[in-house]
């Protein structure tokens, strides 16, 4: 298996990346029909691994949920599940292609920030205008995988991190199918980061622009032109995310969720997550929990 699962509550497995016996650590290259035949009662379940996932149906069409958003990928699509990303796979019945895995430092640096690799709220679906280059190097890639042997293995290894590296900076400039990237300056890139590690203790623009040495104008146009909404849309976004998250799986209480997310009131961040989602965390939680399956998006 190429997986070992850990569950932590009734509605979720955590799951580790474990290479196969006998293959280099940090990737793999499978087909969806094994994995359907492997695995079907664990893909069944709400699940979140800890490392990438790139996924190319050439056949049927692959119902996915990822972070509470539903898809239909069709042969010529692609989707990048990232680490720590809730998934759940729809019904694989006919659906073939190629699930490619490999853990989050496989890349080098300078590959992940080029391909985005590691940004909270990057693109999940791609649709490429050009989709030839990209099949020539998941081919490529997947015959190294089965070549283990004909290369040492150290000199096998290097080979295929240059073959990911390939694959994930194509696939992030291949053109996303329900959000193409905008201008992302070195200010947005800051600000993103400061948010992914500040948003359960502020959640208000001024805080992180009196951070970061900008303005509040200055943050909210580098937001625009990066994701086309505004600095207060991108922490409300992220703060959502995490509350989706840990209401569908974990066992903490709303208000438990709510001061982990930095809200001094629980009956303030009720009132913020339904006016950002149209339900109350109770609600939310109890429709995630029996959640059957996923709906084409």
């Amino acid at each position: 298996m190429m997986v070992k699962n850990r569950q932590a509550s009734e509605s979720i497995l955590e799951v580790d990346f474990r290479a196969p016996i006998g293959s280099p650590a940090g990737v793999e290259v499978l087909d969806l029909g094994g994995l359907r035949r492997r695995n079907l009662a664990s893909l069944e379940r709400l699940q979140r691994p800890n490392f990438h996932q790139l996924i190319a149906p050439s056949d049927g069409c692959l119902r996915f949920m990822v972070d509470f958003e539903d898809y239909a990928a069709a042969p010529g699509d692609w989707l990048w599940v990232r680490p720590g990303q809730v998934q759940s796979w729809g019904d694989l019945t006919g659906v073939e292609g190629t699930l490619i895995l490999f853990e989050d430092d496989f890349l080098d640096p300078e590959t992940a920030e080029t391909a985005r690799a590691d940004e909270p709220g990057a693109p999940t679906r791609f649709r490429p205008d050009h989709p030839g280059a990209l099949e020539s190097a998941r081919a490529h890639l997947e015959s190294e995988f089965r070549a283990l042997g004909d290369l040492p293995l150290s000199v096998h290894l290097t080979a295929m991190r240059h073959l990911i590296a390939v694959l994930v900076l194509r696939l992030a400039h291949a053109g996303a199918a329900e959000a193409p990237a905008g201008e992302v300056s070195e200010t947005f890139k800051r600000f993103r980061y400061a948010v992914e590690r500040s948003f359960t203790e502020t959640h208000r623009v001024d805080d992180y622009a009196a951070r970061l040495g900008y303005s509040p104008r200055t943050l909210a146009r580098a937001a625009f032109a990066a994701t086309g909404s505004g600095a207060k849309e991108f922490i409300d976004r992220r703060v959502v995310l995490e509350a989706k998250r840990l209401l569908a799986h974990s066992d903490r209480t709303a208000a438990k969720i709510a001061r982990d997310l930095g809200f001094k009131d629980p009956t303030n961040f009720s009132k913020y997550f339904q006016q950002r989602t149209g339900q109350t965390p109770i609600e939310f939680r109890a429709d995630a929990r029996r959640r059957p399956g996923v709906t084409p998006r």
